[in-house]
């Protein structure tokens, strides 16, 4: 399966917004291959369909309000932005798949540098030791390709965190791999891990679900 990635390094988010969209608008018509955008961006909390709640945002940070699910989280230098803009008709158009895939890529990619993170029951995202919240992700899709992504937690300031509740949590669950590490470390040092990832698990060709042969339904809905 045809895969791409385009780094673009530092950005600010309005301009990444619109070009993200118009490569929507492209892999839609089929003109370029599911495609992966990382990137930084200067300070910016964003909010999604499912609102701020009315809350107070961060000081002196812009807000900009998108189409992707979840609520309002923050961006800033030092977290690593994923985008992926990926056709589901040739994966099942199954939304909860692709986001089940997108944390995949996460994990993975956390444990290449020394960060064991899973999961977290009945949240999107990832988290540390089943309380930090390491990753955010929150999609949208259209006309089955998706867009928006992840934004995951590297080096960044956590502080814009604490001054609201980014998705619905308190900002004080948001850790970096800095801190899970106990060292400085930089935004270059998941650029590979997150490629490797992003080829090992989209580039690999879509099956659908396995069907449970009779007599095994049972012990899977335990």
């Amino acid at each position: 399966m045809s895969l791409a990635i385009r780094d673009w390094g530092t950005r600010p988010y309005v301009p990444a917004l619109q070009e993200m969209r118009a490569l929507r608008a492209l892999r839609q018509r089929g003109e370029i291959p599911d495609t992966l955008l990382l990137v930084e961006h200067s300070p910016v909390v964003t909010v999604g369909v499912q609102g701020s709640d009315g809350e107070t945002m961060p000081e002196g940070i812009p807000v900009v309000a998108v189409e992707r699910g979840g609520k309002g989280t923050y961006h800033g230098p030092g977290q690593l932005v994923g985008y992926p803009i990926v056709d589901l008709n040739s994966r099942g158009r199954d939304v909860r798949r692709f986001v089940h895939e997108v944390e995949s890529l996460l994990i993975q990619s956390l444990g290449a540098v020394g960060v064991t993170a899973d999961r977290v029951a009945g949240r999107r995202g990832v988290g540390v030791g089943g309380e930090r919240k390491i990753a955010s992700v929150g999609i949208a899709v259209e006309s089955w390709v998706t867009f928006h992504g992840f934004a995951l937690n590297v080096s960044n300031d956590l502080a814009p965190f604490r001054a609201f509740h980014p998705c619905g949590l308190p900002g004080t669950v948001m850790t970096s791999v800095s801190e899970e590490l106990r060292r400085p470390t930089t935004t270059g040092s998941l650029r590979v891990p997150v490629r490797e990832a992003w080829e090992h698990i989209f580039g690999t060709p879509w099956e659908p679900p396995r069907a449970a042969p009779p007599g095994e339904a049972s012990v899977l809905a335990r």
